[in-house]
């Protein structure tokens, strides 16, 4: 059977830091069409947690706008990962859905280490906060046992959304496998922790990321004016979903750089055997159920409070000033956010900034985000050309020294993110090559001997 041909596909891309509803043309691959707004978590209630209905509000707000003008015919979904969806038998949420930057009580967290499987059994490293959904889990059962004893299912967050436009509740694979504890990818099964939770009659069924699930409820199609029937995609993590598209055209070996608020590194080709789990190395499961060599850091959260307190920077000014900021040691030392990345043990700082321009700290920014990239890449044994999506695509400085650090070719694949034409592709459609910027590696005056001094100037 021949796989269905759509037009234009609808997104639901649900970030950390932003949603927004995406159409894409299947013939060009372009974005046509781009609704978004903050994801604001809320501070009260038993946690803090996301504002489901509020972003629901949203997605049936832009749902019905967009299939006015351009239109779709099928629908797919991205979702940053680390949450989960406690269901009730109604169908409704039986607990907020927790946001995973909030801290628990401490004999919370060191009942929860004592309980979790080993690295070696999930590749998922001990994580800070709720960056674990097994800790997640483990909380709002032992903090709310009245609450959690009316869930019915547990979803992985993209198949929240999914089930709210299907009624089909389902859990899949890239969800399950990012750090969450609950997967094991060797076997390709669930993790021991998810029966001493005693979770697993609990869990919802196991789809491909690529079912379409059902098609949109007959009430919410009535309301979002759709002429006829539109099919919903199971969905999937949204930094395997930067992932799919090379996946399918590249040959292995080769890394992609998905960034966003976190900077997620893919070593693909690469194996799991020397993965560092204290330096945030861990594996993913990509969209076909395969463990992949990963690590990431906190870079775009990270470069939006540096450009906060920078402000505003001649771009151009800032790339001249990369020879006086190497020249001179300047240099940003890990880590603006704490916890979590390759040095999750350091705290930032300055170093030789006193007298330097905003120009200089914008470059010397950039360089710091290279750094941690080239980090990360090198936990994981990437090898291949370097591939970067999503905002950092669109910053020179920062791709011409991740280049020269890794000393190989670096692709930019600009836009706004590539998680949505990633999505789009669970629908069938083939994908598109854009318009990509190569970044050969060059020899850049002092770099080799100002990376030995970052790394000395840790100790």
């Amino acid at each position: 059977m021949n796989a269905p041909s759509y037009r234009r596909i609808a997104v639901l891309d649900i970030g950390k830091t932003n949603a927004k509803v995406v159409v894409l043309d299947s013939g060009t691959g372009a974005e046509i069409a781009v609704l978004k707004r903050p994801n604001i978590a809320i501070k009260t209630g038993p946690y803090p947690h996301y504002d489901i209905e509020a972003l629901w509000s949203f997605a049936l707000d832009a749902l019905k706008n967009l299939a006015r003008e351009p239109g779709f015919d099928a629908i797919s979904i991205t979702t940053h990962g680390a949450a989960a969806a406690l269901i009730d038998e109604d169908g409704r949420l039986a607990m907020p859905v927790i946001d995973y930057e909030h801290e628990y009580p401490q004999e919370i967290r060191d009942a929860y280490t004592r309980l979790r499987p080993s690295f070696d059994e999930t590749f998922s490293p001990r994580l800070p906060m709720g960056l674990n959904v097994g800790a997640q889990l483990h909380y709002q059962k032992t903090a709310f046992p009245e609450e959690f004893a009316r869930v019915a299912d547990i979803l992985t967050y993209a198949q929240y959304w999914a089930a709210r436009l299907t009624g089909v509740a389902a859990n899949e694979l890239t969800s399950l496998g990012c750090h969450t504890d609950l997967w094991n990818p060797k076997v390709g099964s669930y993790s021991s922790l998810v029966d001493r939770l005693g979770l697993r009659d609990l869990m919802a069924p196991i789809r491909s990321a690529f079912d379409a699930l059902g098609s949109v409820l007959p009430d919410i199609a009535a309301e979002l004016g759709l002429a006829a029937p539109v099919p919903v995609y199971c969905g999937i993590h949204d930094s395997n979903a930067s992932l799919l598209p090379h996946l399918v055209h590249r040959e292995a070996p080769f890394a992609v750089v998905s960034t966003g608020t976190w900077v997620i590194s893919f070593g693909v080709g690469g194996d799991l055997d020397h993965l560092d789990p204290k330096r945030d190395a861990l594996a993913n499961v990509d969209a076909y159920g395969r463990a992949v060599p990963s690590s990431r850091f906190m870079g775009g959260r990270e470069f939006e409070i540096l450009s906060a307190e920078i402000g505003n920077v001649d771009e151009k000014e800032a790339q001249a000033a990369i020879g006086a900021v190497i020249a001179k040691g300047m240099m940003l030392l890990p880590n603006i956010a704490p916890g979590s990345g390759p040095f999750p043990d350091k705290a930032t700082r300055w170093v030789g900034a006193e007298e330097a321009s905003p120009e200089e700290r914008h470059a010397a920014a950039c360089l710091y985000l290279a750094l941690m990239t080239d980090a990360c890449l090198g936990l994981i044994g990437a090898k291949g050309p370097v591939i970067v999506e999503g905002p950092f695509a669109l910053n020179e400085i920062y791709l011409k020294l991740l280049a020269a650090l890794v000393g190989r070719e670096v692709l930019a694949l600009p836009g706004t993110t590539g998680t949505s034409q990633g999505a789009a592709l669970l629908t069938g459609i083939r994908p598109v090559s854009g318009s990509e910027t190569q970044f050969p590696p060059a020899d850049i005056q002092g770099l080799a001997a100002y990376r030995h001094r970052w790394y000395a100037a840790m100790e």
